[in-house]
């Protein structure tokens, strides 16, 4: 049985993206699992944010779910497999933040990231208002870019550290989300409107879902250093 052409593939995608992280969060040097109140306090926060955006989206027509790639089960229009998406990829991705930050001592993109990000924001600003017709590419590339201004603003600590992780990231991010995006199988598992993007696409990904993913990182990531800093081991 193929399992990319199957009900399985969307849950495979996200078990293959858990297991690695989760069997390394126990650990001896790293002891993630030490810090799973404070990630899933920041997967929560972003969660109240993006699963009302994504049900809403799936909703209006923005996107939908190939039925012959999901399990079929359902809550308020979004497979369970999208459920479980919003937890298990932040985890993983705070996990490389961690692994990078344990193993890499030096923060390399201290100087660059503010400058990165008070371009990417503008730029990002810029585009929302000239695509403003593109309900995916105006709603993310607007919220992105206020983040991003915001993060410049605030400076925290941590900056060049999240850019560094950030980039890193989008090794898994080309892989998992190429194959939600047709770039393995024979239909994608999430369609877009085209109505509702530029069109511009890295490989089968369209832009707008790397500047999703970005948002999406930076909430966790906001609140999950937060809690670290206020409660510290």
């Amino acid at each position: 049985m193929n399992w990319l052409e199957s009900n399985y593939l969307y849950l495979g995608l996200m078990v293959f993206s858990l297991s690695y992280p989760l069997s390394q969060s126990f650990e001896w040097r790293l002891k993630l699992y030490a810090q799973w109140r404070s990630i899933f306090k920041g997967i929560i926060v972003m969660s109240v944010i993006f699963i009302p955006w994504d049900v809403w989206f799936t909703y209006k027509g923005v996107w939908w779910f190939s039925d012959q790639y999901i399990l079929g089960i359902k809550v308020f229009h979004l497979p369970l497999e999208e459920w479980l998406f919003f937890l298990i990829v932040p985890y993983a991705c705070v996990f490389i933040y961690e692994v990078l930050n344990y193993y890499i001592k030096r923060d390399y993109l201290k100087k660059i990231a503010p400058p990165f990000f008070l371009v990417l924001g503008v730029l990002l600003i810029s585009y929302s208002c000239v695509y403003y017709s593109n309900l995916y590419t105006s709603i993310t590339f607007s919220l992105t870019g206020l983040a991003s201004l915001l993060l410049v603003w605030k400076r925290p600590h941590w900056m060049g550290r999240f850019l560094f992780a950030y980039l890193i990231s989008w090794l898994p991010f080309l892989l998992i989300n190429g194959a939600l995006t047709g770039n393995f199988t024979k239909y994608p598992v999430v369609n877009y409107n085209a109505t509702e993007i530029i069109g511009f696409r890295l490989t089968t990904i369209p832009i707008e879902d790397s500047m999703y993913n970005l948002l999406m990182l930076l909430i966790v990531v906001s609140v999950y250093e937060k809690n670290k800093e206020m409660k510290p081991l």
